[in-house]
């Protein structure tokens, strides 16, 4: 099982690790800085470095339940191996930007997530909502929120915690990880936002660039799409 630093440091840019595993598809490690495609997050990209060859990798997902690093080319790799990753600190730190965002728009449309997906400088949340909120509203109190500087922390429930308050969870379609006792809960201020989630976050709502634009779609009675552009 790989041990996923970034669940408790969002920040690790570099870190030594072992090839645990080789897979068709790329390489399991010890550890890991990069994130696996998930929870509407791309998967980290970035590089492998070992000795003087450097492997560029293409993306990070699960697969068969193994958290993999996709390379081009495994050819010359060996198991227990000792190798340098190198994230790609620009996209991840983006993704890490508009991630919180969306927690924070969630604090603001207090209405349950049908969807979403994050990218570079661009995120949305589909809401079972039915009517368009005014999204010039919507732009004012988001930025309003991310100058305001609020510290968001990497906290914790127990499985019964979070049966005892259903109302955390803010996702229609996706039910957070259990298993292990612990659920991983991302808490932004003392009550602007408090719900399970597993992506990776800026520590302050001041690091988020200013969101530019709000678009709001409808994408049926009750599914509205909010789009934030920064």
């Amino acid at each position: 099982m790989t041990i996923e630093l970034f669940r408790n440091d969002s920040y690790l840019i570099e870190h030594n690790t072992i090839i645990s595993e080789i897979v068709s598809e790329g390489l399991v490690l010890n550890e890991t800085i990069f994130y696996p495609e998930g929870g509407g997050q791309p998967g980290d990209e970035g590089s492998i470095t070992i000795d003087n060859q450097t492997i560029n990798v293409i993306g990070t997902r699960y697969i068969n339940n193994k958290l993999v690093h996709l390379v081009e080319n495994i050819d010359g790799l060996k198991k227990d191996e000792e190798v340098r990753l190198n994230l790609n600190w620009v996209k991840r730190y983006s993704y890490m930007k508009v991630h919180t965002s969306l927690h924070l728009l969630c604090s603001i449309i207090p209405f349950p997530v049908t969807g979403g997906s994050i990218g570079d400088g661009r995120g949305r949340l589909d809401f079972d909502l039915e009517s368009k909120p005014d999204k010039e509203e919507v732009l004012k109190k988001i930025n309003q929120l991310i100058n305001e500087d609020f510290s968001i922390y990497i906290t914790s429930i127990t499985d019964k915690e979070l049966d005892e308050n259903p109302e955390l969870v803010r996702t229609m379609a996706v039910n957070p990880p259990r298993g292990s006792g612990q659920i991983r809960m991302i808490k932004i201020g003392d009550n602007i936002d408090f719900q399970p989630c597993g992506g990776t976050h800026v520590n302050k709502t001041s690091e988020i660039d200013h969101v530019k634009s709000v678009k709001i779609e409808n994408k049926g009675k009750m599914n509205k799409r909010i789009i934030l552009n920064f």
